[in-house]
């Protein structure tokens, strides 16, 4: 059991909690590449020198905001895919695709944030990386799951698409098409989205719904994900 924090950590905690939250809302008014922290300072009350000790940088304050929206549409996608039966891989993949729709619909200017235009001048640090692979791992976990039981058998054929580095960190090296079908399925999903997020669909699909769940299938598809 972890030792109680502190009244100062925990005063600390929540300020950090309040400037992430403010700098949020400014997402949606001002967009990431305009985010100031003088600005989150002022509209919470205190000198920007105080916010400087949470947040050195404005790229620190946006590596938290990435990592907490990554986070948060992970553990979406995580606690929907736990819920279907292991043995149904299609209604895990489109349990998981689903709730990131949610999610992204629920959260527009944080999901932007994660997959909209790069923000000027801010390179995103390691420490992104294991949050942004979540919802992808998943996928992962639902084909070599699939692998492991004997329900999918490996693709034939080549594919030298990927680095082999990645094959051996999808657990997919035996099976490569397999690997690169994944990577492009992850790659299709989160651009359905963003095509519906940003109203690239709008006046061409009718229902939006049934539409990201074709998607999901015809991915589903190419996967070899059998239908139960």
């Amino acid at each position: 059991m972890s030792a109680p924090r502190t009244a100062r950590a925990r005063v600390r905690a929540q300020l950090t909690a309040e400037i992430a939250d403010v700098a949020r809302a400014h997402l949606a008014t001002d967009g990431a590449a305009a985010l100031s922290l003088r600005a989150v300072a002022r509209e919470l009350g205190m000198a920007s020198s105080a916010v400087y000790r949470y947040f050195p940088s404005r790229d620190d304050l946006l590596t938290t905001l990435i990592v907490d929206a990554y986070d948060a549409l992970g553990a979406a996608a995580e606690r929907a895919e736990a819920a279907v039966p292991r043995e149904d891989l299609r209604g895990r993949l489109h349990a998981a695709c689903d709730a990131a729709r949610d999610w992204a619909l629920a959260h527009p200017h944080e999901y932007s944030l994660l997959y909209g235009s790069p923000v000027p001048g801010y390179a995103a640090p390691e420490t992104t990386i294991g949050p942004a692979a979540r919802v992808g791992t998943l996928v992962v976990a639902i084909i070599t799951d699939g692998l492991a039981s004997g329900v999918l058998t490996p693709l034939p054929g080549v594919a030298d698409m990927l680095e082999p580095r990645v094959l051996a960190d999808l657990g997919l090296t035996d099976d490569p098409v397999r690997a690169a079908l994944t990577v492009t399925a992850w790659s299709g999903l989160f651009g359905a989205i963003g095509w519906e997020l940003h109203g690239h669909t709008h006046n061409i699909v009718r229902d939006h719904a049934a539409w990201f769940r074709s998607v999901v299938d015809t991915h589903a598809d190419a996967l070899g994900l059998p239908r139960l």
